[in-house]
């Protein structure tokens, strides 16, 4: 807020009034006197305890408004003299925005609008609204009272509270705005500077929606870590496989492998198990499970992969288990010796009734289905205990079917494998699957009350719990149950010796064992043989059958729940399009009911193949590589070493994680290797198309603090490594001013950096003002977006100084880091030289001299018709485009700086500025380089800038049939030579042949060629043709060199006839004249400029670029109007001409 601001012209969007309501103070009645020049845009009240003895209700003193001082504190405030009882009772105040119209509070008893529960307001038009100036409401808590209290003054400093830190409309609570740097440390007379967010706090448009909706707890079912976390995993990682594989895994394996394949299983289990919960417990976490913990810890490259191919895994998994339901059925139904079609058809039309009635479940609400979760969990559990009971109750008759009770010569007889057809990791591959599981609750961690607790305490357990069951289930059929058993109705072969025995050792069963060559027992029953054996022994059967439903239909239950719950996160997070559609989420649970359907179609579509034995195999695959990438992620982020990987869950190693993450891979192979190599496949398909879409989303991933710890340890290991000539590199700082302005200057080294050497876009924004370094950051950021959306690899560096040479010398001296820092300079060509304040031409020419003085090359870029197109105004509407609109310079005054002060200052489009260069594509851009808005009105070019446009877009263009001649007329230690060989080598320009040209004497034309060409094979530089210029010394013609002297003539200080005091005086003043002195000390110089331009017209004039040495002036020896004019004469009326001088030391070599 200026000093001169009037009321209306107060309100921080300085576009309209606030409403009344903004300025009100919980003191009803009271009425803030308007703002005096002096105030910040906060009305801060003292908060003074009223004496004991105050009357409620008693009249209340206005309290006087007190200006705040320039550090953001507030000035002597005066103290309500007679607060009420009431106010004066709590600590807490409600202090808005100073109402700049001075409105009438409202009378008491209202309550103010916008107050909301007495500590924070809601106010309008803020200046920290992350629209953009569109009104919205948000908390502001740094002007509650409480705080000033604190330290025992006045301030709108706040303290630490967590509502600062939560992200834009998160779940949990409100996010609230702490007081800018700026707010706090600006002068009062200037608005505050709006600093937004930062450090990727800020959420995506989809991220915000879903939070928003997510905010609403009103009527919301969440639940805690048991009926949400460990009911769901317990029910998944037990599964079917308990009541119809283990008996069988046993009988193969033996009790030993049994419980080896079972610990193996449960290590793998185990951490991931615990990576989840290290990565779950490291910041909130919202709904999509394993997509959103893998996106988030390794970016959205692998999230959006694992995403998609662990959704569509779970819609299968539906099938797989609904099919698993109705076989059971089916040959339950079978048992009775009936049917409804064939075997085949009836388990369709029960998968698909089932289905159905699961889809019904799950679409009623979450907690439907999660109270049909819990009514299963008894069912199974039930079916557990009713086996272990029955399993210590021997029954007569069910020692036909292998059944004796505890024994222990069934169990030494059980404890070695006994592998038929199988062997140790096929039987591993049958029962990982059974594992798969631990993801049920993490996957529908949008719906836990506290994700951070629920999902570690839940997952362990639940891991635990099932490993224990699932290994005492092992050894206590291993110990009880025979491998092989003849059935009822076999007579029993008692062994010899024993009479009336009724021990497993009394009976001979090796008759049961196959013969040789043959894998299937003539016996029916037994371990081996039967896989409803676990029935036989329960001690109520029917309860296994419930047991075996209740498996089945839990776990399928589970997966229809989980896939639109990931698919749903990964719609709105928008990484691949036309998906976005099924994930609006509907009702008080944002059920994704749409998803649900796809899930269904999908499982329904599985469930009429009615085969699911060639896609199981790569849904357990699917399963596995969402592990994998869950441990390499905790690898990964510990690897990294981010101070924002904090996890509250301590209890994990980064090297077991890898581990983990290679364990799961290695079971990948194990159970199905095509399967493995299938989803690898497809997972890096979908990683390659998602790393090549780019979407924009910043979401903190290890990935990206790896990238940083990379780029900083190897920054640090080059600064140990000293130069040496093969490992040269052109490494740029290019004065292109804005980068959108000089396009040609841009895309030419551009062109011979990309992929080989470091490009520093360098910017000096001139101001004799005070600095506005918050302007020059914004420039900063904007800039780069710009560099990186037109696929340009380079930095942006802007500079404030009071003149070009300053900011030049600033940028020379600071830019780079270690090793990565420029070493030669790149300036446009000062076309308009002559025309301008012939101190810049001083300043131009010294910034040469300063960096030849620290070392750099140098490189001028010459265009006939320019470099600067800033001067071509867009007349587009730029109101609200605060991201797209840059302002930029129309001064002409040098190529080398676009921000000199200059009322013809105009907005040019930003990001559409410049057409995108792929510079390794080879296609030329046919759109023109400044493309207007469709709603705006095309401006009509001049011939001038029409010509300057097209020349400024050429080195865009794929080069054609051409030449690049390089005159190296002085050895400067090969730079002349090295960067058309840079260019050459590039899609671009690979089509330009390289002519050498160089100075020598007529009578060793020859030698001098062969010499030259001996050269150029030495440094394996290809050229096309070597021309000696034999005639460089012949004395140019008399018209060239009248020209010549005509253009110098207005510079020339003419000491010859003037006072030597006088002369003396005005080459202090205007140190870029011309004396006669020099110029005759220098005139072979000059003509030798004015010959090589006539040289460079006869040889050059069709060249698709001329890269030649510069020729050098000593510094303090020659005037800048001179050394510019030898510049001016030797590259006038020429194709674009690049003039090199490199810092003499060798930048090629012919040694190995």
């Amino acid at each position: 807020m200026s000093d001169s601001a009037s009321p209306a012209d107060s309100p921080a969007q300085g576009d309209q009034a606030p409403p009344e309501s903004e300025g009100l103070t919980v003191d009803a009645g009271l009425k803030p006197a308007g703002p005096t020049p002096s105030q910040s845009r906060f009305q801060v009240d003292l908060v003074a305890e009223a004496a004991a003895g105050s009357a409620a209700g008693g009249d209340k003193t206005p309290v006087s408004d007190a200006s705040t001082n320039a550090s953001g504190d507030k000035a002597a405030p005066a103290v309500d003299e007679a607060a009420s009882g009431e106010e004066a009772k709590g600590r807490f105040r409600v202090v808005n925005f100073v109402d700049p119209s001075g409105a009438e509070s409202p009378p008491d008893g209202v309550p103010p609008e916008g107050v909301q529960n007495g500590d924070t307001v809601m106010s309008e038009t803020s200046l920290h609204s992350s629209t953009g100036g569109q009104h919205q409401y948000h908390y502001d808590t740094h002007t509650n009272t409480y705080y000033l209290r604190t330290f025992g003054h006045n301030t709108i400093d706040a303290v630490p509270k967590i509502d600062f830190y939560r992200q834009t409309a998160a779940p949990l609570g409100e996010k609230l705005i702490r007081p800018t740097l700026s707010e706090l440390h600006d002068e009062l007379d200037k608005e505050p500077f709006e600093d937004g967010f930062a450090n990727g706090d800020e959420l995506t448009p989809a991220e915000e929606s879903a939070a928003k909706e997510a905010s609403d707890s009103k009527g919301v079912v969440k639940f805690g870590w048991i009926k949400g976390v460990l009911v769901r995993c317990m029910l998944n990682i037990w599964g079917v496989m308990l009541f119809i594989r283990m008996t069988w895994i046993v009988g193969q394996a033996g009790i030993v492998y049994s419980c080896v394949i079972v610990a193996m299983a449960t290590v793998v289990t185990t951490i991931t198990g615990v990576s989840t919960s290290a990565i779950a417990t490291n910041g909130f976490v919202r709904g999509g499970g394993a997509y959103y913990l893998i996106s988030r810890s390794l970016g959205p490259e692998f999230g959006g992969s694992i995403g998609l191919i662990f959704a569509f895994a779970n819609a299968v998994a539906v099938a797989m288990y609904v099919v698993g339901f109705a076989e059971t059925v089916v040959e339950l139904i079978e048992s009775f010796g009936t049917n409804m079609l064939d075997t085949v058809n009836d388990v369709r039309i029960i998968g698909v009734i089932t289905v159905i009635i699961l889809l019904g479940i799950s679409v009623a609400g979450m907690e439907w289905e999660a109270k049909a979760q819990i009514f299963l969990l008894v069912i199974l559990c039930t079916a557990i205990v009713n086996y272990f009971i029955g399993s210590f109750i021997t029954v007569e008759s069910k020692k036909a079917y292998g059944f004796f009770g505890y024994d222990g010569t069934i169990m030494l007889e059980n404890m070695g494998p006994d592998f038929r057809g199988e062997t140790f990791f096929s039987v591993f591959s049958i029962f990982f699957p059974a594992a798969t599981g631990i993801l049920a609750g993490a996957n529908i961690s949008g719906d836990l009350a506290d994700p951070q607790k629920s999902i570690p305490r839940g997952t362990l357990l639940a891991i635990l719990i099932t490993g224990v069951v699932y290994l005492g289930v092992a050894i206590s059929t291993g110990a009880c149950i025979s491998r092989d058993a003849p059935g009822p109705g076999v007579t029993l072969n008692m062994s010899t010796g024993y009479v009336n025995c009724t021990d497993y050792s009394c009976f001979d069963y090796s008759y049961c064992k196959p013969s040789l060559g043959m894998t299937k027992s003539p016996c029916g029953f037994g371990l081996h043989n039967d896989m409803q054996v676990m029935s036989t022994v329960a001690g109520f059967s029917p309860l296994i059958t419930a047991g075996i439903f209740s498996a089945t239909l839990s776990s399928a239950l589970a997966s229809l729940v989980s896939a639109p719950k990931v698919f749903q996160a990964l719609c709105k997070d928008n990484i691949y399009p036309g998906i976005g559609w099924f994930g609006k989420g509907f009702g008080k649970n944002n059920e994704p009911l749409r998803g649900y359907i796809l899930t269904f179609f999908i499982a329904l579509a599985f469930i009429l193949i009615a085969e699911l034995n060639a896609i199981a195999p790569i849904i357990s695959n699917f399963f596995l590589a969402s592990y994998a990438l869950i441990n390499f992620s905790v690898f990964h982020a510990s690897l990294a070493n981010s101070p924002g990987w904090r996890p509250s869950f301590k209890y994990y190693n980064m090297w077991v994680s890898l581990a983990g993450a290679a364990l799961c891979c290695v079971v990948m192979f194990v159970i199905n290797w095509w399967a493995a190599l299938l989803t690898n496949v497809i997972v890096m398909s979908l990683y390659i198309y998602v790393s090549y879409k780019k979407p924009d989303v910043n979401w903190g991933s290890s990935t990206q603090a790896l990238t940083y710890h990379n780029a900083l340890t190897h920054s640090l290991q080059l600064c140990g490594v000293t130069d040496h000539v093969k490992t040269y590199r052109p490494q740029c700082l290019v004065m292109t001013g804005a980068p959108n302005a000089r396009p040609a200057l841009l895309n030419l080294v551009h062109a011979f950096t990309k992929n080989v050497g470091l490009m520093v876009c360098g910017h000096v924004r001139i101001s004799n003002r005070k600095p506005n370094f918050k302007e020059l950051n914004n420039d900063l950021v904007r800039y780069q977006r710009w560099l990186l959306n037109n696929n340009s690899k380079a930095f942006y560096t802007p500079v404030l100084a009071e003149d070009l040479r300053q900011g030049t010398q600033y940028l020379l001296q600071a830019v780079g880091l270690g090793r990565l820092k420029p070493n030669t300079l790149v300036l446009g060509y000062k076309n308009n030289w002559k025309d301008g304040d012939l101190n810049d031409v001083e300043r131009y020419i010294n910034l040469i001299h300063d960096a030849f003085d620290l070392q750099y090359g140098a490189v001028i870029l010459r265009l006939r018709e320019g470099l600067d197109i800033s001067h071509i105004q867009g007349q587009d509407d730029t109101s609200g485009m605060k991201d797209v609109v840059v302002s930029i310079d129309t001064s002409k005054d040098s190529d080398g700086d676009s921000s000199k002060p200059s009322s013809k200052a105009t907005s040019l489009q930003n990001s559409p500025a410049v057409q995108k260069d792929d510079d390794e594509d080879g296609k030329a851009p046919t759109q023109p380089l400044l493309r207007k808005d469709k709603k705006s009105p095309t401006v009509p070019l001049n011939m001038a800038d029409q010509k300057l446009l097209e020349a400024s877009q050429q080195f865009q263009k794929k080069q054609g049939k051409g030449t690049v001649d390089v005159w190296w007329l002085f050895d400067d230690g090969g730079l002349t030579l090295l960067i058309p060989y840079l260019l050459t080598n590039k899609k671009k320009w690979k089509d330009c042949k390289i002519r050498v040209f160089i100075g020598g004497k007529i009578n060793r034309i020859d030698h001098d060629r062969r010499a030259m060409a001996t050269l150029l094979s030495k440094f394996r530089i290809d050229f096309s043709d070597i021309t000696v210029l034999g005639d460089i010394n012949t004395k140019p013609k008399s018209e060239s060199v009248a020209a010549f002297t005509h253009m110098i003539e207005p510079y020339r200080l003419k000491e010859d006839d003037m006072e030597q005091e006088a002369a003396e005086k005005l080459k202090a003043e205007e140190p870029w004249r011309i004396t006669d002195n020099e110029l005759e000390l220098y005139k072979a110089k000059s003509n030798r400029q004015i010959r090589l331009n006539e040289l460079l017209k006869e040889h050059s004039s069709t060249a698709n670029l001329i890269v030649m040495s510069m020729p050098l002036a000593r510094k303090g020896a020659v005037s800048s109007c001179l050394y510019m004019a030898w510049l001016e004469t030797l590259s006038r009326d020429l194709p674009p001409i690049l003039l090199v001088r490199g810092n003499h030391q060798s930048v090629l070599t012919f040694y190995s």
